[in-house]
């Protein structure tokens, strides 16, 4: 830009003209050096064009609407649909859900609604569609949750709809893909949709997913999960990539009438004196190291520096030796197994989710009691062969590591038993959620169970800081 006197958008002579081009949006018949003042604009010296990213669309045809400065809009490669959709499935909807659609529209189509799992948040994205009447891309974290979001809206609204990942690349006015497939993809397709819907939106924030939502022109965006709060603050980008959350509901607002009833409940187990002694070997072997080696494992770089600084040295390598051995006996306790062949033998009757932290304890439980597992190493046929035998009850226990964790529907599941997991608040409310499905009046019951005097207490300490475990015994 020259050192001259700015000139403004109104005063250019030549008409504007919006073109999409491969995750951002051209602005031409501006010239050079000339000071547009346009919401993310800028000046892109290797083409000598006037860009933005693409996720600036709305607000650049906002301010020109605003300024009624005439422009050419060739950027949208899409129109309203030309037969309005609507929904097939006769389904009356809650409360809650046309309270999220109506939050939703009244913020302009943008923003992000928290529902617990199980509280129909699918049925909610389905009528911000017939409501935006834009052809939609839906977005989610695996192909499992792909292949059900495609059978739901193909019944939802008797249309073809797209695929795009897992082998598919079939792009349809309504279409579902990945994260992983979205944000590949979104230099060629970000100009094809109006409306992007990002389920368990928690998964946006970051580098390349977040590409899935800054390469998209889509003005409407609606953004849906049980538990947005991430342990890295990224949430706050949320409100960029889609919107402020716009409505939030929690599981005991909606626990009883569209969320089965529960109780969560902590049991202990505790080690034997020979367990005891090599736990706290190992554990203090382990501390030295780190103080030591003066790390500050509270710091988000603290594990990183750890590794690197424990294979550095036979002192490092015995101390990340103990610190497994210490892990292993925290989460793993043979009590825990014991505890749970009792649980077991209680609840006969029901359908039982059994979750751990590592494939391993899954593959000994499968052993130990002969149930089917899955793990992210289970085929996908598999996989689904095992939760329709569940939901039938033929099967009526599951072990499974983290792959559960979310995304799975289990409407039977009444029992789950959480011998191990990690200190994420969210990873611990989304297990009580594979149970909270309404069917009848079932009552849910989860328990936690956790190796007395070990870091294990302060683990759960930490996951159960969240409404839905206050007051439970």
């Amino acid at each position: 830009m020259g050192s001259g006197e700015a000139i403004t958008v109104e005063e250019t002579a030549r008409p504007l003209r919006l073109v999409f081009d491969r995750g951002t949006v051209v602005v031409e018949g501006l010239a050079e050096g000339q000071e547009a003042a346009l919401p993310g604009v800028q000046f892109d010296p290797r083409t000598k064009t006037h860009r933005a990213q693409a996720i600036w669309y709305r607000p650049l045809v906002e301010y020109l609407r605003h300024r009624k400065i005439a422009y050419d809009d060739a950027a949208r490669g899409y129109g309203p649909t030309q037969t309005p959709w609507r929904i097939q499935v006769a389904k009356e909807a809650f409360p809650h859900q046309v309270e999220g659609l109506d939050a939703w529209w009244k913020a302009g189509g943008r923003g992000v609604v928290v529902l617990p799992t199980g509280t129909g948040k699918t049925h909610l994205a389905n009528m911000a569609i017939e409501r935006a009447g834009r052809p939609t891309l839906v977005v989610t974290p695996t192909i499992d949750l792909m292949n059900q979001w495609y059978d739901e809206l193909a019944m939802a609204f008797g249309v073809e709809v797209g695929l795009l990942g897992g082998g598919y690349n079939d792009v349809q006015p309504i279409t579902v893909t990945t994260y992983d497939s979205a944000y590949i993809n979104m230099e060629r397709l970000g100009d094809r949709f109006g409306l992007i819907v990002f389920d368990e939106c928690h998964h946006l924030p970051g580098a390349t997913y977040g590409m899935s939502a800054i390469g998209s022109i889509a003005p409407f965006r609606l953004g849906l999960t049980a538990t947005p709060e991430r342990a890295d603050n990224a949430h706050t980008h949320l409100d960029q990539l889609i919107g402020p959350i716009v409505y939030r509901r929690e599981i005991t607002q909606l626990r009883g009438q569209f969320l089965a009833d529960y109780e969560a409940t902590q049991l202990y187990v505790s080690l034997t004196d020979e367990e005891r002694e090599r736990y706290e070997s190992a554990r203090e072997c382990y501390r030295a190291f780190v103080s030591g080696s003066g790390i500050d494992m509270r710091r988000p770089d603290g594990w990183a520096r750890f590794l690197f600084l424990a294979f550095r040295s036979p002192e490092g390598r015995e101390a990340f030796h103990a610190y497994r051995v210490q892990r292993e006996l925290a989460l793993a306790a043979p009590a825990k197994l014991k505890l749970l062949d009792k649980l077991l033998d209680r609840h006969n009757h029901d359908r039982v989710l059994i979750f751990t932290h590592d494939n391993a304890t899954v593959y000994t439980i499968a052993r130990r009691f002969l149930v089917p597992v899955i793990t992210h190493q289970t085929k996908t046929k598999e996989r689904r062969d095992i939760l329709l035998k569940f939901n039938s009850g033929e099967y009526p226990i599951v072990a499974t590591s983290k792959v559960l964790n979310e995304g799975v529907n289990v409407p039977e599941a009444n029992v789950a038993v959480i011998l191990s997991g990690s200190g994420s608040v969210r990873e611990h409310v989304q297990r009580l959620g594979r149970i909270l499905r309404k069917s009848g009046d079932k009552r849910a019951t989860l328990y936690e169970v956790v190796t007395k005097g070990t870091v294990e207490e302060y683990t759960s300490n930490r996951r159960r800081q969240h409404s839905a475990y206050d007051g439970d015994a």
